[in-house]
């Protein structure tokens, strides 16, 4: 057991470099660089004014340009872990802002809406799947079949539409974002977390739809196929209560795969669904990765890549240790 996390620990790792060395190839990739892109921003802000030279030069030794490549891969991977995340060129008017600080404020908001998300999820797709097992083609399994199929078609972006004109049209509320206009900037406190809760259900379930469907379908054939063995009949045969002998067998076996949905749960703290985030205005990491890739934005758009990347590895490494954990079978295998 813990060579077998030790292997996947040194595994993840050397994954982790060569997401690392990709994502650096990736943001060089354009043509010119990224002082090229600098001078194009501010002359087109400034109406064709030319930047300042010593900020020119300031910037190709910042960036390390007169470097091989190699040498600005190691400058920027030691940055990285020095917590400098370098420069966003095109995100203010006058003045850069370090990509740090555009990072702060939206990655907090990502995690909130991720987290109530997955809640949300989980909360209704684990129940909803154990009764369509074991109501298996009663009324209410076709129902939350037809539900999940429908969850799993209807676009997202669509489903946000939708229930942004209900609830302005029905019910006289403003939906958009994940704050009311006058707490977006105001310090945290108890009202403003008041009116975000306000704010988070819609985006929760526009984003948490098409997962649960998908994880209650899931359940639903994992039960079905531990209903149907040996040791189930056993457990009722010797007289266990019905609820007893479900709960305590064969929905343990049944729900450990959804323990490897972690490992693409992180990374979509990073992501998530750009297009709802922009349809439905959330001030979420998505909308910030399609503006620094559409600007050209290395540093923000590469570092946003990189740490989805790095967050889909811990995300897998994670599963993997829980499944060897609560999974008897994975732990003998590793063992032998």
């Amino acid at each position: 057991m813990v060579a077998y996390i030790i292997r996947r620990i040194f595994m993840s790792m050397f994954t982790i470099w060569a997401i690392s060395v990709l994502t650096f190839v990736i943001i060089e990739l354009p043509p010119g660089d990224q002082v090229d892109r600098f001078n194009e921003i501010k002359s087109s802000r400034r109406q064709g004014a030319l930047p300042d030279p010593e900020k020119i030069e300031f910037l190709r030794s910042y960036l390390g340009l007169d470097q091989p490549q190699y040498i600005r891969y190691l400058k920027w991977m030691v940055n990285l872990a020095q917590g400098d995340l370098g420069l966003s060129f095109q995100y203010r008017r006058e003045v850069d802002m370090p990509v740090k600080q555009l990072l702060e404020n939206r990655l907090w908001l990502t995690v909130a809406l991720t987290g109530f998300t997955v809640l949300v999820t989980w909360t209704f797709a684990i129940p909803v799947g154990i009764y369509s097992a074991v109501r298996q083609h009663s009324v209410g399994d076709y129902v939350f079949t037809f539900l999940g199929f429908t969850g799993l078609a209807v676009p997202d972006f669509l489903l946000g539409l939708v229930l942004m004109y209900v609830a302005f049209a029905y019910f006289d509320m403003s939906v958009g974002g994940l704050n009311s206009a006058n707490y977006i900037n105001s310090p945290w406190d108890l009202a403003r977390f008041r009116d975000l809760l306000n704010h988070l259900w819609i985006p929760a379930i526009v984003l948490g739809t098409s997962g649960t469907a998908g994880l209650i379908r899931v359940m639903r054939n994992n039960l079905l196929d531990e209903l149907g063995k040996p040791y189930v009949a056993t457990a009722r045969a010797k007289g266990l209560p019905s609820v007893k002998a479900i709960l305590k067998y064969p929905v343990r076996v049944a729900i450990n795969p959804l323990i490897s949905t972690v490992g693409y749960l992180l990374p979509s703290l990073v992501s998530g669904s750009i297009i709802v985030s922009v349809v439905l205005s959330l001030p979420t990491l998505g909308p910030l990765l399609l503006e620094g890739i559409l600007a050209e934005d290395v540093y923000l758009s590469g570092f946003i890549i990189l740490m989805a990347g790095v967050l889909t590895v811990v995300g897998t490494l994670i599963s993997d240790i829980l499944l060897a954990v609560v999974d008897p079978r994975i732990k003998y295998a590793t063992s032998h």
